[in-house]
Formats: C-alpha cells, structure tokens, sequence
C-alpha cells in the first residue's frame, strides 16, 4: 500500500518546498497522509470542475501549481469558492498538494520547461534564490535559440508552441532575436534582469500598461499569459509521480482552464 504520506515524501525530494518564497504556501495543503493513495489527479489550479474530475477518476489526491490556501485565510465556509471546495474535498477524502514558487525557481521546473518548449539552448537562471549556493535554483531562465530568427517569425512560433490566440508585445526594437529570457507565470519582477542579461526578448505573463514602459526601448517585452506559460508544469509533476509508482493511476487534468477568456 502507498499513502498519501509516501507520495508526499517523493514530491517534497523532487519538488523542494524549501525552495519557495517566503510568502508562498507550497507543500501538502489538505488531507490525512496516513490514508492510502488510490489515484492523483494533476491540475494547475483546484477548481470545482478539477474536483469532479477527480472524484469520477477515482483520484483522492490533486497536486497542483498554485496553492489552494493562499494568504490571510480565516473562516471557512460554503459562503465563498474556496470555502465550498474545501468543504467538497474534505466530503470526498481527497488530499491536496502544491508546487508553487519551488518549482518556479527549479531550473528543471516551470521555466526550464518553457524553455525547451520554445527550443532554447545554454540556459541558465535568470535570477538566483537569495541564500542559495547553487547557480540553478532562483527566478526565470535565459537562453539562445539554435539560429537567431526574425522576431515576427519567432513570435509567430511562440503562438503556436503555447497554443496562444493573442500575445501583447512591447515595441519590436529587435528586429531579429537570438538571446530570449522566460519567466512563467507573473514576471514584471524580472524585466530588469532580463535586460542586465542583453536578452533581446522576454516573455512572460501578467504584464500590466506601465510594465510595457519599462522596455525603453531596451528590450522586447511579451505578455503570453499566465496560465498558458506555466500549462506545461502539469507535464512534470505526472511525469516525476508515474516513473516512481505504478501501483495507483496519476492523471494530467483536461478541465483546469485559464480564468482568462479571449473574444
């Protein structure tokens, strides 16, 4: 029998919650460990359709990219989303577990997979963790491409790779691109970083009107959307929990959405 404590051992030695910042809620979120695992169900985010998906999967363990319980939480009740899912896991004995900035500032985790989707090569962190001895645990990724490619052209790509409708750019003062810095999920924290590093591009989500102001000319500055540069996390983690256990099913969500729609 495998419990939900093994599995969390496992995610913990792969995952590195000790790695997460410090306002972060990585880790094991909700459960008893001592049950026994009987499915995963992988997800970006825990949500009622999330929580269905899981149920009829006979999964009564969700690990997701961002932390369900997240901030000042002090009631819970069927008053407010989160209250009614909490309420609905506990009702259905599932666990939940989070992978959240650790796996951000892993160099094999959410960037150094959008890396390789997009095709970089030599990448290194763009930002070390602070405290840390190692050159690959901290913040972003930067790389080359194999050739450098016109930037429209490479845009063009960037759309296809992450499945993309739209993506906000700032001015294209690059008109080829070879350096390209990443940063899943939101990433205005790192513009800076990316131009001390010559990127001629950085992609990444959540950018906001004044964010854009700060490429000066400087730098490409792409906006391609939270959910869709951190999809690929999903990948991992199954992948890290099905090579190491084959005595219960892992799963990889196909409802959990972006809360982000396009007209």
């Amino acid at each position: 029998m495998t419990t939900i404590a093994t599995l969390i051992d496992l995610l913990d030695a792969e995952l590195h919650p000790e790695y997460q910042e410090n306002y972060d809620n990585a880790g094991f979120l909700l459960g008893d460990p001592t049950e026994e695992c009987r499915g995963v169900l992988v997800a970006l985010d825990v949500t009622d359709d999330v929580i269905e998906e899981a149920i009829e999967k006979g999964a009564n363990m969700i690990v997701t990219h961002h932390p369900m319980i997240f901030g000042n939480l002090k009631r819970i009740t069927p008053a407010n989303a989160l209250g009614r899912y909490i309420f609905k896991l506990i009702k259905n004995n599932i666990s939940v577990y989070a992978a959240h900035t650790n796996l951000d500032n892993l160099k094999h985790g959410v960037n150094g997979i959008l890396a390789e989707i997009l095709g970089l090569t030599d990448c290194h962190i763009l930002r070390q963790l602070a405290g840390q001895p190692s050159p690959d645990v901290g913040a972003g990724m930067v790389g080359r491409l194999p050739y450098p490619m016109p930037t429209v052209a490479f845009l063009e790509q960037v759309k296809m790779s992450l499945g993309l409708p739209l993506l906000r750019t700032s001015g294209i003062v690059n008109p080829v691109v070879d350096k390209v810095a990443v940063c899943g999920g939101a990433g205005n924290f790192l513009i800076d970083d990316a131009k001390a590093q010559h990127a001629d591009i950085y992609l990444t989500g959540d950018l906001k009107y004044h964010d854009f102001q700060r490429a000066e000319g400087d730098i490409i500055l792409a906006d391609i959307g939270h959910f869709e540069s951190e999809q690929f996390s999903k990948e991992l983690i199954y992948s890290i929990i099905s090579k190491k256990f084959s005595n219960f099913a892992c799963f990889i969500s196909h409802r959990g959405k972006s809360f982000v729609n396009y007209i």
